[in-house]
């Protein structure tokens, strides 16, 4: 998928610089597999992880801001069964077959908008929660009734207190 992402855009990998942003929606071996195939990674901040539970990633040029989202077409494991004939091993015959099927089979590509956010940050911005005091970075704060929050205090967080 990383590379149909790349390649979706005219890209090449493994990315130079700053290039792409590749916004994964799920972590564990999937994101490992994306980051491997693209040279994105979460330290240049090309690589992000927006948990959403889905096998699924959106590629996006970062000078124009073009963006495509890749994700498994539904059908594509009982498809992988016509590229690995008489194979009986689930696990084999998604191997075998997703390595020979033309990438149409394999996924569907959307063009789709980023919020700018997702794409552009400034690493040297900083400034403070009005509610918990701590330091929010990147531009990720939020202005809720004239107060500039984390996401955390704005209700947005991962976790609540």
């Amino acid at each position: 998928m990383g590379l149909a992402g790349l390649a979706a855009l005219g890209l090449g990998a493994p990315l130079l610089k700053k290039e792409a942003v590749v916004i994964v929606e799920t972590d564990g071996c999937f994101a490992d597999g994306v980051e491997v195939a693209t040279g994105a990674t979460v330290g240049h901040r090309t690589l992000r992880v927006a948990d959403q539970g889905k096998i699924a990633a959106t590629f996006a040029e970062a000078a124009t801001g073009r963006a495509v989202r890749l994700a498994p077409r539904l059908d594509v494991r009982q498809r992988a069964l016509e590229y690995a004939p008489g194979e009986k091993r689930r696990y084999v015959v998604m191997l075998q077959g997703y390595q020979v099927m033309p990438e149409e089979e394999l996924f569907s590509i959307q063009p789709v908008i980023l919020q700018l956010e997702a794409l552009i940050s400034n690493q040297l911005a900083r400034v403070r929660c009005a509610r918990c005091g701590e330091e929010i970075i990147n531009e990720r704060q939020v202005r809720l009734e004239g107060a500039v929050l984390c996401r955390a205090c704005a209700g947005q967080g991962y976790y609540r207190v």
